[in-house]
């Protein structure tokens, strides 16, 4: 290896000299790019110029890339021109210090572990940080320590370091950002016009919001019996069904529309969840399978779609009163374990917020749902969170929900990407069911009921992407399934 190597190692043993590092490895990485530029096709490892202890092998790696970038070949006499004024480098003798690092050929052997050692001492370097930080701030106990607040701070950093982000990714350049934002629209291309996020698994849905987009938090809200949970059943199993078949298919991960779901669901036990999802999918009364009213048959096509559905990537957490720190941190485990693509949270109102906030319940509320906020973009995945209406809704003549009818609306309303609502008439109308003795009066209901039943509507109360309006489902009750209506257009019915 050159001399000149070494001593740039110790320019910073004095004050960094415990640090993780391997110098010699990063040059001979560098060294081995600059002979064979195919190799940076090689490396599976998002490797960042960051992740270089030495600055100026980081910055070396910098122009390579972008050089790279613009289908240009890159070898110390292309690179030269752009660190001729660079200090560093003059000190080792110039832009010779290039033809340098191609001088020994052993890194073009070893150039994927030279790259993976340069990631993951740049991630126990970020993990000492983390861990330096975590004891200066417990070491603190003045008045306005919360413990509670460091530990959530510290779980945050210690994910971050995880997924290999560090202190690195707060800012992106707009060419990041850019290149995000085509991709998203290459894919609604792809998908026919209609679907740029992870699909619910209802084409009108899909076609009026664009499917689910990653770190939105959607609030899907109603009153009890309009089929919140039924619906975010549906998504969900849709969502992990379609990641199934798309992993079947060989598809690019970034490329599907299907995701891996976590379902946390504090008021209703797995089983029950499960049941509802396998009375959808065998067709059976999710009432009858609960009281074992069925028959042989229908238990053999139970059990096919048990069997069926048994590598469904649907993760179900039923732990009942979380707190919304605890939900992150599972949230957190879920994503590093199983790669979850989208959270369902059932429902918001049950989450408990942190002893601060409990003396006043919308604090709470506000701290929970800017908590689910904060979880949809440090994961980049969207979260749905059920929230409940209050009783306003029953005191007018027409018992669509409006924003205002949200139970501690305001933060709520604030946080959230995307607002719906679940409004079926045939539920209220069930209700108003006169004597059999008044016949006009009866078959005028009857008529009524005949138009409606069975038909709901998705309100898109709030959209930051869109268009606001309402979409016409079909939903079955015995099987708890949403649907598209075959005869639905899906078209803005004048909602505003």
């Amino acid at each position: 290896m050159p001399e000149p190597i070494i001593r740039l190692a110790a320019s910073n043993e004095a004050e960094t000299h415990k640090l993780p590092r391997n110098v010699e490895a990063e040059a001979a990485f560098l060294g081995a790019i600059l002979i064979d530029n195919r190799i940076i096709e090689d490396i599976s490892i998002k490797l960042r110029p960051e992740h270089f202890f030495e600055p100026l092998h980081g910055r070396i790696y910098d122009q390579i890339l972008r050089v790279i970038d613009r289908n240009r070949l890159v070898t110390p006499v292309t690179l030269k021109p752009f660190f001729e004024a660079d200090e560093s480098m003059l000190e080792l003798g110039g832009p010779s210090y290039l033809v340098k690092l191609t001088a020994d050929g052993a890194g073009l052997l070893g150039a994927r572990d030279f790259a993976q050692q340069i990631y993951d001492l740049a991630l126990l370097r970020e993990l000492v940080s983390v861990g330096r930080s975590l004891v200066e701030n417990a070491l603190d106990t003045s008045v306005d320590v919360d413990p509670k607040g460091q530990i959530e701070e510290a779980e945050s950093a210690l994910y971050k370091v995880a997924e290999g982000d560090g202190e690195s990714g707060g800012t992106k350049s707009f060419l990041t950002a850019s290149t995000e934002a085509i991709k998203n629209v290459e894919k609604a291309l792809q998908s026919g016009g209609h679907l740029s996020g992870i699909t619910t698994g209802l084409t009108s849905v899909n076609s009026k919001v664009g499917g689910l987009h990653n770190s939105d938090l959607v609030i899907l809200a109603g009153r009890p019996g309009m089929g919140k949970t039924s619906l975010a059943t549906n998504i969900a199993f849709n969502a992990a069904q379609r990641w199934m078949r798309e992993e079947e298919d060989g598809i690019e991960a970034d490329k599907r529309a299907g995701a891996k779901v976590a379902f946390f669901s504090l008021e209703m036990s797995a089983d029950q969840l499960a049941t509802r999802i396998l009375a959808e999918q065998s067709r059976i009364s999710s009432e009858l399978l609960r009281m074992g009213k069925i028959s042989r048959e229908d238990f053999r096509e139970l059990s096919r779609a048990s069997r069926e559905l048994q590598d469904l990537p649907l993760y179900i957490d039923d732990t009942p009163a979380l707190s919304i720190a605890a939900l992150r941190t599972r949230a957190r485990r879920l994503q590093r374990q199983k790669g979850i693509g989208l959270i369902i949270v059932d429902y918001l109102q049950l989450l408990q917020g942190s002893a601060r906030a409990n003396d006043n319940r919308v604090n709470e509320i506000s701290e929970i749902s800017r908590g689910l906020k904060t979880l949809a973009k440090e994961l980049s995945v969207p979260v749905i969170a059920l929230s409940q209406l209050s009783r306003a809704v029953e005191q007018r003549e027409d018992k669509r929900p409006v924003l205002s009818d949200l139970r501690e609306s305001g933060s709520i309303e604030q946080d959230a990407d995307m607002v719906w609502f679940i409004y079926r008439g045939d539920y209220y109308e069930a209700n108003k069911e006169p004597e059999h003795s008044d016949e006009g009066a009866y078959s005028a209901w009857k008529q009524k009921m005949e138009q409606i039943h069975g038909i709901s509507e998705l309100i898109v109360a709030k959209q930051r992407h869109g268009s606001t309006g309402k979409v016409r489902l079909k939903f079955e009750a015995k099987i708890t399934r949403f649907s598209d209506l075959a005869d639905d257009q899906y078209a803005d019915a004048g909602f505003d």
